[in-house]
């Protein structure tokens, strides 16, 4: 009564009301603090979750630095082209070596670089890069580290590998054997020899009259390319029935008994003129050879029969 009428009740109220107020702002407070608590805790998480992966990226940025600084630093310890005499020495000296171990020397043809086989990957290892660059190859090793070798053959084999007690080096892969033609055909300039080995035992060779490419443009140019693509076809229906002849004829000119029969055509050239070739040819490839049919014929010859040969 006495504190309603001095007003005193309204006051107690209003305290109440206050402190409950007090106590909720207390707690929202207190809620408040933990949320940061816990976000601080969340920051200093992610902070050090970014500092380990920035720490990682680095290590792996200077793993990849140190293996692309190793990668160029890895080379060839030599390389030679062989040709001739050369050729045939160094293939001695590869077949002189040999194991008491029946599987001390490896041998393998890696056609390219996507054909390594697994015996030469594991015993190459970070190496094997080069073997891939060095493909096609034949890929020579023996098991005590002496012997580590690339070797590109003008006659590619089958593919194969082995662990042997002596390296396969056939002859007939990297030296002229036998009895074979070897062609050199260009869009203008045809030349055939038939050799025994090294020996060439007859030639035939002929130009034919190709006009040089045309640059005026228009009608003109259409005109001059249908008649020059027409010259080139003629030369090349006489270069092929050159080949499809070529084993009828006696080496020798003459109507005397027929020669040795010839054990495979090698054709040589330009690659816009090969694709016509393949079919008269056991073997093709590339050659910037150029000149008079004759002196052609022997640098198409000296190029083809070149060995290089990479130490690894």
């Amino acid at each position: 009564m006495i504190d309603r009428l001095l007003g005193r009740a309204e006051l107690k109220e209003r305290i109440e009301e206050l402190e409950e107020e007090k106590r909720h702002l207390e707690r929202r407070a207190e809620a408040e603090e933990e949320r940061r608590s816990d976000a601080v805790a969340d920051r200093q998480r992610a902070e050090e979750r970014v500092n380990e992966l920035e720490h990682r990226i680095e290590s792996l940025e200077e793993r990849l630095n140190r293996t692309e600084s190793e990668e160029e630093s890895v080379e060839f310890r030599r390389v030679s082209d062989l040709r001739g005499p050369r050729v045939a020495d160094a293939l001695g000296r590869f077949r002189a070596i040999e194991s008491d171990d029946p599987e001390g020397l490896l041998t393998a043809f890696v056609p390219d670089e996507d054909a390594v086989p697994t015996s030469v990957a594991e015993w190459f290892g970070d190496r094997t890069r080069l073997v891939r660059r060095a493909a096609p190859a034949v890929v020579v090793a023996d098991d005590t580290g002496a012997v580590s070798a690339a070797l590109s053959p003008p006659i590619e084999p089958e593919p194969f590998d082995r662990w042997d007690d002596a390296f396969r080096l056939e002859d007939a892969w990297f030296r002229p054997t036998g009895r074979f033609a070897f062609a050199l055909v260009r869009s203008d300039t045809f030349a055939l020899g038939v050799y025994e080995g090294d020996e060439r035992v007859d030639f035939e060779g002929f130009t034919s009259e190709v006009k040089e490419a045309h640059s005026k443009g228009g009608f003109s140019q259409g005109r001059f390319e249908r008649r020059r693509e027409g010259q080139i076809d003629d030369h090349l229906k006489k270069a092929t029935a050159a080949l499809a002849d070529l084993g009828e004829r006696d080496a020798d000119g003459d109507d005397s008994p027929a020669d040795p029969p010839i054990d495979r055509t090698i054709v040589v050239g330009e690659r816009s003129v090969l694709g016509e070739m393949r079919e008269y040819a056991d073997v093709t490839d590339r050659s910037d050879a150029t000149g008079k049919p004759r002196e052609a014929l022997d640098d198409a010859f000296r190029d083809f029969w070149t060995t290089r040969i990479r130490a690894i």
